[in-house]
């Protein structure tokens, strides 16, 4: 190893390991409560046992939203409400409407005052906001995670978890900053991206965090997830997650680095951290896999 790359690899895992830079002010993620974030496919069944695990097993009422598809009408099942029962799920509902006045009114909202978990799935997250916005539906979401529940998505599920929504554009999915960039915002400052690798859209964050170098940017990839608990997530899944941070650029280029499964990485410090004894790769070498 020449003393150039021995350098740069003691910096990077210094700033890997130690986290070393002031913590961002407040809370990321949420006070109580869990989020199950994926990057699309969801085929490992180890995240949908895991959504399950954390809504409190097979007898927990789990609501699955459809809303994003923008069908004109669903029929009685989807296919990750297929995924939950097939995992052993014995209570699963559906949930919909376009109807800004339906989702903020006391009926509609029912099933969510009982539910323990929550999925969103994919389709065009600008859907999931005109409906669900600043709703009577939009609160009880943060009740259930006050209450302990968890709340999951896929592809544009997973975007509409976040503070600012990339890809929200209602006139395709390659605009990054579109005219839809408010979501939920169960992870403050954080915009979240997915399909990340198998549509190589690994360098399309950067355009969002040159723009606005406030976000933290999260990429996930297909059949992997990010299960949020306060400040920190695990990696779980078959491929990696993503973190773009304006703030704490690696030297002298990098603008992105990867996380594996088993990694973890606290959204209020934005440090990650590797188990020991992890198969992942070495750090020098994810962080030169990211450079332009």
């Amino acid at each position: 190893m020449n003393s150039r790359k021995r350098a740069l690899l003691l910096l990077v895992a210094g700033v890997w390991i130690a986290g070393a830079l002031p913590a961002a002010p407040g809370e990321v993620g949420p006070a109580k409560g869990h989020l199950v974030i994926v990057g699309g496919a969801m085929r490992d069944e180890a995240i949908v046992k895991r959504f399950l695990e954390l809504a409190g097993g097979p007898d927990a009422p789990i609501v699955v939203i459809p809303t994003a598809l923008g069908l004109a009408r669903y029929g009685p099942t989807t296919p990750e409400m297929d995924r939950f029962r097939a995992a052993g799920a014995k209570n699963v509902s559906l949930l919909h409407t376009y109807d800004r006045a339906e989702a903020d009114s006391e009926e509609f909202v029912k099933p969510l005052q009982a539910a323990r978990g929550v999925f969103f799935t994919g389709g065009r997250h600008w859907r999931l906001a005109d409906a669900y916005l600043d709703t009577r539906t939009h609160r009880e979401l943060e009740a259930l995670l006050a209450r302990g529940g968890v709340i999951g998505g896929t592809s544009a599920g997973a975007t509409i978890l976040g503070s600012f929504m990339v890809r929200g554009d209602t006139r395709g999915n390659t605009v990054m900053i579109g005219d839809h960039t408010v979501g939920l915002g169960f992870l403050k400052n954080v915009t979240i991206d997915q399909h990340l690798l198998r549509r190589n859209r690994q360098f399309d964050m950067l355009e969002v965090i040159e723009k606005h170098p406030e976000l933290l940017g999260i990429g996930i990839d297909e059949d992997t997830a990010v299960v949020v608990t306060g400040d920190e997530f695990e990696v779980i899944g078959r491929s990696y997650a993503v973190i773009y941070d304006n703030q704490r650029m690696i030297p002298p280029h990098g603008r992105f680095y990867f996380l594996a499964p088993g990694d973890r990485y606290n959204l209020k410090t934005r440090a990650a951290r590797r188990p020991a004894g992890s198969s992942a790769q070495p750090i020098d070498r994810v962080v030169e896999q990211s450079w332009p």
